[in-house]
């Protein structure tokens, strides 16, 4: 397992990151603490979640699980966790949001499901429109001196969400965030176009989640074959962002094409070097891994140190370009991107 700083911190987190979406609702407690264990056991540290995530059985789970392994043994884990959505209706019109009232709300609960009095990392879970973004930096300010949060990021926001947050930050000489955290895969790279520049500029770490694109880069399915059995598309084939007809596209399974062909020829999985693809990116500190069972965990796992060779990456950047259709990201626009000054004379 390889080890890098989180964004601009001075904290050490491993290169992947085990996500936690799906304990308490596809994973159950015994299933959750086996992964918790297993990515212990190959050097892993961070580990996030949300206080959504199984309407917040994630966060009871992991807090059983920190609770019951010896302090030396859970002492390097990296805790993060997420707040700006409502867990349930009852919440109410402020059970939601990035308000001071729901974030500070927010935040007390997921500390007490987790069994801590502090989280390493805490995330606003999506930029809010109604909320002043001055009073959401002020709230994670104030918990960053109560000692409640050690660092703080944001997830899902658009570049000039982050850059807003990151100038308005420093402005107010509050605490700055460390960590964006945005969907990022070999069929995501449009977040290339303002998210990744935009967090390079400020110094903040990327935490990519869904790299294996909802699953499709792991080879599970099939051109021309819609899914069935036991995966998340084969209970419902349209479910969310990676729905097979909305994500089975040409340049999806010329994508694929290009990982398998570099699985083969390695003798690796799919996953493996997809996994390895995005962990490489400038800019990322850890690599967001979900997983229903251990199983496959441990075959994501096996990502850990895979290195691709130039002419590999060079071969996915090129079947992955998402290809812009027009000025600043199209070609000219990176064209002009790439001149340098002309010399003076």
């Amino acid at each position: 397992m390889d080890y890098r700083l989180l964004g601009g911190s001075g904290c050490v987190v491993s290169a992947l990151c085990l996500g936690t979406m799906t304990f308490g609702a596809e994973t159950d407690e015994a299933g959750a603490h086996a992964q918790l264990d297993r990515f212990l056991e190959a050097g892993g540290t961070m580990v996030d979640t949300a206080d959504v995530y199984g309407d917040g059985r994630s966060e009871e789970i992991i807090g059983r699980w920190l609770a019951s392994r010896p302090a030396d043994l859970t002492e390097p884990v990296v805790l993060a966790t997420k707040g700006r959505f409502a867990s349930s209706p009852a919440d109410g019109p402020n059970g939601a949001g990035l308000s001071a009232r729901h974030l500070t709300r927010a935040l007390d609960a997921s500390l007490r499901r987790l069994g801590r009095d502090a989280v390493d990392l805490y995330q606003v879970h999506a930029y809010d429109p109604l909320t002043p973004l001055e009073e959401t930096l002020r709230t994670l300010d104030g918990f960053v001196r109560a000692g409640k949060v050690r660092y703080w990021g944001m997830s899902n926001f658009t570049g000039w969400q982050l850059t807003k947050a990151v100038h308005l930050a420093r402005a107010l000489n509050a605490a700055a965030p460390v960590t964006i955290q945005p969907q990022y895969s070999l069929l995501a790279r449009e977040t290339e176009w303002e998210i990744v520049p935009a967090a390079l500029d400020s110094g903040l770490g990327l935490l990519p989640w869904s790299p294996l694109g909802g699953g499709w880069l792991s080879g599970k399915y099939q051109r021309g074959q819609r899914p069935a059995g036991a995966t998340r598309l084969g209970e419902d084939p349209e479910r969310g962002m990676e729905a097979y007809g909305r994500r089975g596209t040409d340049r999806t399974w010329h994508v694929i094409d290009a990982v398998q062909g570099i699985a083969e020829n390695r003798g690796l999985s799919m996953a493996e070097v997809a996994i390895a693809w995005v962990t490489a990116r400038p800019g990322v500190s850890s690599t967001i891994l979900g997983a229903r069972t251990t199983g496959q965990l441990e075959a994501n796992l096996r990502a850990a140190g895979l290195r691709l060779s130039p002419a590999e990456a060079a071969a996915l950047d090129a079947a992955s370009d998402p290809h812009p259709v027009d000025y600043p990201y199209g070609e000219l626009g990176v064209d002009q991107r790439a001149r340098t000054l002309p010399a003076s004379h």
